[in-house]
């Protein structure tokens, strides 16, 4: 059976799923056809259940929960690993909430708790998040929130930190900050899910033992990042949640849903 797979080419991502979409380990009968793209796109395109299985992030996730099943294995979930609010100078809450502010998606879990924690703000715009730092550095916005690696090398470009969103949510909740997960389309059958399941699973644990074996696969999708950022980016988004997102982890989906009502 081929199954029509969506993730990101983050270092986290391809480093979860590299063993499993290159055949490093046993797929038990199962083919993959990957569509790598930014997790905003995969958030759109869920709407319409193109892709089999996917990566969504959780904020996504919560308006369609009568298409997919959450698996619980393969999520971007932890702590220390929020999105950042940042600024090319020292705003205020009333600035921010006046904004301009640059957001990486109106379906990002970093959009939903900037709402969260700056409810109001008159004016949002979402851009690529990759753009965000360099329109802070030209001044075209008073603060952006950034995700991913962008959290390792914004303050060598002189920018600086507002909040930390992830912290206060940790600080607000006492869990871990739930970025995003891989979802299964209710098409899938159940057995299929479960195998599915086991399987990023095993791409997780594989990628563990066998760096030298998945890294230049990593790497593919990220030759214009440093590799010190790369390793660091592996290590705060792949952890124990993304082996098995466990009682706390659900829990911290939870609480997103009833902060987001």
């Amino acid at each position: 059976m081929n199954i029509t797979l969506g993730f990101s080419p983050c270092p986290n991502d391809t480093f979860m799923f590299a063993a499993l979409v290159n055949g490093w380990i046993d797929t038990k009968g199962l083919s993959f056809t990957v569509l790598m793209e930014d997790v905003e796109t995969l958030n759109e395109w869920a709407a319409s259940t193109r892709l089999d299985v996917t990566k969504m992030s959780f904020h996504r996730s919560l308006s369609l929960l009568d298409q997919y099943t959450l698996l619980q294995s393969g999520a971007a979930l932890g702590n220390g690993c929020g999105p950042l609010l940042i600024s090319n100078a020292h705003p205020q809450k009333e600035d921010i909430l006046a904004g301009p502010v640059l957001l990486p998606g109106n379906w990002t879990t970093a959009h939903l708790l900037f709402n969260i924690f700056y409810p109001g703000c008159l004016d949002k715009q979402f851009v690529v998040f990759n753009e965000i730092e360099e329109m802070l550095l030209q001044d075209k916005a008073v603060a952006g929130v950034i995700i991913h690696e962008n959290r390792f090398t914004y303050e060598a470009l002189g920018l600086h930190k507002v909040m930390d969103l992830g912290e206060a949510w940790e600080t607000k909740t006492g869990l871990p900050i739930p970025l995003g997960g891989i979802f299964t389309a209710h098409h899938i059958s159940d057995e299929i899910r479960s195998s599915i399941e086991t399987l990023i699973k095993e791409s997780i644990q594989f990628g563990y033992l066998h760096p030298e074996i998945v890294m230049p696969y990593v790497r593919q999708f990220s030759q214009t990042m440093d590799e010190e950022v790369m390793k660091s980016h592996i290590k705060l988004y792949v952890n124990d949640f993304s082996l098995d997102l466990g009682e706390k982890g659900r829990e911290s989906i939870r609480i997103l849903k009833k902060m987001s009502l």
